[in-house]
């Protein structure tokens, strides 16, 4: 079963990845969002080359290969690029074995509880506790994230006081036995993380992500091992070796590879595994609709140091409209885990009209 041809259709937003192997069957998969025709232009010049024509099957050797042999380019785009290929060759493979890629990875495909993620810092603290709280009543949501700080914000908030007015507002808003996390998207130096963090566990927070820049993580073992909540990171890491320290200094309490971001499922897997061996948990950061929360999902089914709840962003966003069908909906605080074959979802065909398409062959 040997890799035929890769399909790519792109816009600057997202890119689609169809895989066709020799007896014409096919798997559908998606490169890391953002600048995602970038990232689909390194997957035809840089890892098309070294995959065209090998085992379809052997998804982990082909990721490992395919990293060996681009050695001088590693970082963020290869991984972006290579994602869409391994999470095609996973739907490829369940379509293949008529099971899930939940079930593959050794998991069943049942309803996970999700948490509604705000990706907004230009709401006031009483517009944001109006609408999780109203979103609580509509979807019954147990858990919600929310963002305090500014992005890499050198201490500073979005505007003064912000993060101190909206916390509690928002407990208030959500009540006690809804769950509560916060993320700093590295704004934090430790001290002012450490202030911030006994303002967070003064009124519930359970989760402290990336208080500080993510790439100190000196900075953030510091914050973990003075803070009683869980703190937690790694989203933009896409290196191993990186991930392995992070987990041996303690840096934080829960891991948040991104599928997308790190280069598919077999890595994100494998940090997971790593999280398991110190017991420390791995909740996937899935912070938009697009196949992200699709893999995230698959992922969270099987492994077993599976956090409480999936990300689920609450963000309407264009770009993620009429992507992919069945649509991922909320019910009761959970989403279904999708149960057809592959990923169990079918990309629209209007969709792709759009986009732009690019091929590369055997």
């Amino acid at each position: 079963m040997k890799i035929r041809q890769i399909e790519t259709y792109s816009n600057r937003q997202i890119s689609m990845v169809n895989v066709t192997i020799d007896n014409g069957l096919k798997g559908w998969g998606q490169t890391s969002p953002y600048n995602a025709d970038i990232s689909s232009t390194v997957l035809h010049r840089q890892i098309a080359p070294y995959v065209l024509g090998k085992d379809a099957l052997e998804i982990d050797s082909l990721v490992d290969s395919t990293l060996e042999a681009t050695y001088k380019f590693p970082g963020s785009y290869i991984c972006r690029a290579l994602t869409g290929l391994e999470t095609a060759l996973w739907d490829l493979r369940g379509k293949i074995e008529d099971k899930s890629v939940c079930q593959l990875i050794g998991g069943t495909s049942h309803s996970f509880p999700v948490y509604g993620s705000s990706m907004r810092r230009d709401i006031t603290p009483e517009a944001e506790s109006d609408r999780l709280s109203k979103l609580r009543d509509q979807y019954g949501y147990g858990a919600f994230k929310i963002r305090v700080g500014s992005v890499c914000g050198h201490d500073k908030d979005q505007w003064e006081n912000r993060t101190e007015t909206l916390v509690p507002a928002v407990r208030r808003a959500i009540g006690d036995e809804v769950s509560l996390l916060v993320d700093g998207n590295s704004c934090y130096t430790p001290k002012r993380a450490i202030e911030v963090g006994r303002l967070l566990e003064d009124n519930g927070v359970c989760h402290f992500e990336e208080p500080c820049p993510y790439w100190e993580l000196e900075w953030t073992a510091e914050v973990s091992s003075a803070l009683d909540l869980d703190v937690a990171g790694g989203e933009q890491d896409c290196w191993l070796p990186t991930w392995r320290r992070m987990i041996d200094i303690d840096a934080v309490d829960i891991v948040q590879p991104d599928i997308c971001y790190i280069g598919g499922l077999t890595r994100a897997m494998q940090v997971a595994k790593m999280a398991q061996v110190t017991g420390k948990s791995c909740v996937p950061h899935s912070a938009n609709l697009s196949l992200v929360t699709v893999f995230s999902l698959h992922m969270m089914g099987a492994i077993e140091n599976a956090g409480d709840y999936v990300e689920f962003s609450i963000e309407p966003t264009a770009w993620t409209e009429n992507l992919f069908s069945p649509i991922l909906t909320v019910q009761d605080g959970n989403v279904k885990i999708p149960s057809a074959p592959g990923w169990g979802i079918e990309i629209n065909p209007q969709w792709l009209e759009k986009a732009d398409y690019q091929i590369s062959e055997a």
